[in-house]
């Protein structure tokens, strides 16, 4: 019955990765669907808000998407099916990969506000999964990235979207913003971003995906601000100075816990 049910963990996580690129081909607009950014009347454009990244951000889909479809195909291979962390693992990637699918369909039928809830679900989920992933250590280079590597990218770039795609909703819904300027809330949300930055990398004690692709997405913000529409010198440099902290301490502490592991495995 346990071999069974391996082998029905290892399935799901397979096909929910085959239709997770099968929802981004959708999304791309590739398959003669409406592009993602263009499409709920272009709500989540590069210029629809202060919080969008520059088209060039969404270029990191292709090493998630790989490293996604890597890891569908290793857990499946039979060294993995009785593999602790891989049982752990299992189903919170695929409940991952069918929300992100579900996402671009809400996009895609232009459900704007069914986004949110399904985007921050998703950001729970990716949440959920990287604390899993902090609790045992991969077996060898192959999983550390497959597994670890590629939720890292996931869950960071996840936080740069979640952040942009409430914004965009709350603009197209018309939200004054109480009366503060929208400088000013853009700065806020990026702070927030920048917050999470910092809290992974103490969590994930330096460890350099998660750092990576939501620097990538806050550096890409800034881009947009400095050299398109709408502009915003605020929400730039407030992106920069969070890429800068991020990366500073993701390094510092990865550094420090390297160093606290020489000693041991001199004595060792």
């Amino acid at each position: 019955m346990k071999q069974g049910s391996d082998l029905l963990r290892q399935g799901v996580v397979l096909v929910s990765a085959i239709l997770a690129i099968i929802g981004s081909f959708i999304g791309s607009g590739a398959a003669g669907g409406t592009p993602i950014q263009n499409a709920s009347g272009g709500a989540l454009a590069a210029d629809a808000t202060l919080i969008a990244p520059a088209v060039p951000a969404f270029g990191i889909w292709t090493p998630i998407y790989l490293g996604l479809i890597g890891y569908a195909i290793w857990q499946f291979l039979p060294a993995q099916k009785t593999d602790a962390r891989q049982r752990r693992l299992g189903y919170p990637v695929a409940a991952s990969l069918l929300l992100n699918a579900a996402w671009i369909l809400s996009v895609q039928f232009d459900q704007l506000w069914l986004s949110v809830p399904v985007i921050v679900l998703l950001l729970a989920v990716l949440v959920l999964t990287f604390r899993i992933t902090l609790a045992s250590r991969p077996k060898n280079l192959i999983e550390t990235v497959l597994a670890d590597g590629t939720i890292g990218l996931y869950l960071g770039w996840v936080c740069v979207a979640t952040a942009a795609n409430v914004t965009a909703v709350l603009v197209a819904a018309g939200f004054d913003g109480f009366g503060a300027s929208p400088d000013g809330w853009a700065v806020a949300i990026v702070a927030v971003a920048g917050l999470v930055g910092v809290l992974l990398a103490v969590a994930g004690r330096g460890r350099l995906a998660p750092a990576v692709s939501l620097s990538w997405g806050l550096a890409w913000l800034a881009v947009a601000r400095l050299t398109g529409s709408p502009p915003s010198t605020p929400a730039a440099v407030a992106a920069l100075v969070a890429v800068a902290v991020i990366v500073i301490l993701t390094l510092t502490l990865r550094l420090r816990g390297a160093r606290s592991v020489a000693p041991r495995l001199a004595t060792a």
